[in-house]
């Protein structure tokens, strides 16, 4: 006969269900941070000042993710991943409407002249 104990139940390949209210390991739900981070600021960059209001938003709620994860609340941290995943994309799309027109105005709106113009006048006066 063996000594060696059967194992206890539930340990046969079967996961178990983490208990309510468990911390959850981070990274089962993607929390889009570097996104909401890279979006806010390129769009800060475009002159684009209203996509930083969103991409704020983004942010407070990809930071949300951990925190619900670490509660144990899987359900409001995929509420808030998915939250914060709609609000990057209307970050970024908010920055590609800045980075076009940001091309518009340097390209075809005349935008280089009035520049050139600016750096002119910087340097007679200085």
């Amino acid at each position: 006969m063996s000594s060696i104990p059967p194992p206890p139940p539930g340990s046969y390949g079967i996961p178990e269900a983490p208990l309510p209210g468990s911390p959850i390991a981070p990274g089962t739900v993607p929390n889009y941070l570097a996104w909401s981070i890279i979006a806010t600021v390129l769009s800060l960059c475009l002159c684009c000042v209203v996509g930083t209001i969103p991409g704020i938003v983004a942010i407070v709620f990809s930071a949300k993710v951990n925190t619900l994860l670490g509660q144990g609340d899987l359900a409001g941290a995929q509420r808030a991943s998915n939250t914060a995943k709609t609000w990057c994309w209307v970050t970024t799309g908010l920055c590609i409407i800045g980075l076009l027109w940001t091309i518009y105005s340097l390209t075809i709106g005349d935008g280089m002249e009035q520049y050139q113009m600016i750096i002119d006048q910087m340097q007679v006066g200085g």
